[in-house]
């Protein structure tokens, strides 16, 4: 049989760490519940003593979420060892507690001030504590790329001996390349006396763009779990892609023999698109197997030889990891049992009166539309299952423009019953409009990111627009699609804006 490499995910926590990525308690189940059904090994759902909002998420997904590991984050202290028990014991036998502490000399000095005895007899009291109150513990030398090696040593033999089952090897600002990290993985097996009673686990940052290929490097040289996250997003750069790492490891038999992975494959476009959904993180189009541009070829030489053999071009098939090969399925004359059909297809579940807002809006996009693709589907879903309240939201809005005049925008939007209106006029009709918005919701917000995208093709394809705005030091993201960009735009603008309000 195949040996296994465990699917650690950390999308809720280091994931969630990145800026204007922030999710509440209903998305974070939203998306534990997908990483299950894509069949990670373990899941790290926070950091339980960040906030009481974390914590209750941990909690909720530690009872809800069944058949894998949950895993609660802790700095090795008693309090953040105690918030993540509290958090995670739910799952029971399924708990995992994961401590960490910085092995390094830069952060030793500058961040803990503490000596080198002094934090290994930090890690050794935590670990024992946290060994008294679950099984399975995981310990992390952070930033253990540039740590003192022969200390890394120590700390990592020492936690072992106080029960830690795991032991992680984070390249925490991604500085290593991947042959200096797999050496660093090689040496840690030969130099550890006790290392054989513990799963290596690596843990890689994006920084140089080398976070999956040190992964991959650590698993050639012996590592058998991979931290990584949906879409590779987290900290600064993100960190190591599951579905490259995932990927890899099945398109590459030749390299990896013998080695294989729980994942479904056939759900990572699935989970892909529910996690860029809620954290408003658009997927790059040239990303790696879940980007839309990965199984699309413009060039007249590639298209002849993917229509002769697509094994010329495609080293992956498109429906292996999810995407819709066909997608053109519904049309104006379709109804309701055919629309909820091919939602269930594609593994979407809505509640009867999200399925009647839904069907209408896919009724009003048929009209306009000559045909309706699984992406379009998937945008209009979108628009019915927000996890933010509606504490803004659009009425209408017209604008006047054209390259002679300045443009004017009039907006009507609705909050707590009450219809407000605003005008303005801005450099262009999307400027415009959110200058008006703005005068309605009475807040000064500052733009930091505008991004339009094609859902389908064609000249009635949906614009899908993606916003991210900065109001009294809180960031946040803003999505929405339409046929129309100015609509769309406006939608955007508002979810960011709801999402700011909330926070």
């Amino acid at each position: 049989m195949d040996e296994k490499i465990i699917i650690f995910d950390t999308t809720l926590r280091d994931g969630e760490q990145a800026p204007g990525a922030s999710l509440n308690k209903k998305a974070k189940l939203e998306v534990a519940q997908q990483l299950a059904r894509l069949g990670v090994d373990v899941m790290e759902a926070g950091f339980p003593i960040a906030s009481g909002g974390d914590f209750e998420a941990v909690k909720l997904i530690a009872s809800e979420v069944k058949g894998i590991t949950i895993c609660g984050l802790a700095r090795c202290l008693k309090k953040d060892i105690d918030a993540a028990y509290e958090a995670i014991k739910y799952a029971k036998s399924n708990a995992r507690i994961h401590v960490f502490l910085a092995t390094s000399k830069i952060h030793m000095k500058y961040k803990l001030k503490k000596t080198e005895d002094e934090v290994l007899r930090l890690a050794i009291e935590s670990v024992r504590y946290a060994k008294k109150k679950i099984n399975d513990v995981e310990f992390s030398a952070e930033d253990a790329t540039r740590s003192e090696k022969g200390f890394l040593y120590r700390i990592i033999e020492s936690a072992i001996n106080e029960g830690a089952t795991t032991i992680n090897i984070p390249d925490t600002v991604g500085y290593a390349e991947p042959q200096e990290f797999g050496s660093l993985i090689r040496d840690i097996k030969e130099n550890v006396p006790n290392i054989s009673k513990a799963v290596i686990s690596v843990h890689c940052h994006n920084d140089l763009g080398l976070a999956v290929a040190n992964s991959l490097a650590a698993i050639k040289n012996g590592a058998r779990q991979v931290e990584c996250t949906i879409n590779g997003i987290g900290e600064r750069a993100g960190n190591a892609s599951v579905e490259e790492i995932v990927m890899s490891l099945k398109t590459r038999k030749d390299i990896y023999s013998g080695l294989d992975t729980s994942i479904n494959i056939k759900e990572i476009y699935k989970t892909s698109r529910l996690v860029s959904r809620l954290t408003g993180f658009v997927v790059a189009p040239n990303k790696a197997i879940v980007g839309l541009n990965a199984f699309r070829h413009e060039s007249g030489i590639h298209q002849d030889g993917v229509l002769k053999e697509k094994l010329t071009y495609e080293i992956i098939k498109p429906q292996d990891v999810g995407f819709m090969e066909q997608g053109i399925v519904l049309g104006k004359h379709s109804g309701r049992h055919a629309f909820s059909e091919r939602l269930k297809s594609i593994g979407i579940k809505l509640s009867e009166k999200e399925m009647e807002s839904a069907f209408d809006k896919f009724k009003t996009l048929a009209d306009k539309k000559k045909m309706v693709y699984d992406e379009d589907l998937l945008s209009i879903v979108e628009e019915e299952i927000k996890v933010v309240p509606e504490i803004w939201r659009l009425v209408d809005f017209a604008v006047n423009s054209g390259t002679s005049i300045v443009p004017q925008a009039t907006i009507r939007m609705k909050s707590k019953g009450k219809i407000f209106a605003g005008k303005s006029s801005g450099d262009g009709p999307v400027d415009a409009c959110y200058k008006a918005i703005e005068k309605i919701v009475g807040i000064k917000i500052k733009l930091l990111d505008y991004h339009i995208d094609s859902v389908t093709c064609g000249k009635d394809a949906l614009g899908e627009v993606s916003v991210k705005i900065t109001s009294k030091g809180k960031t946040a993201t803003g999505r929405a699609a339409s046929t129309d960009i100015i609509e769309a735009s406006v939608k955007s603008y508002i979810d960011a804006i709801n999402k700011i309000i909330i926070r």
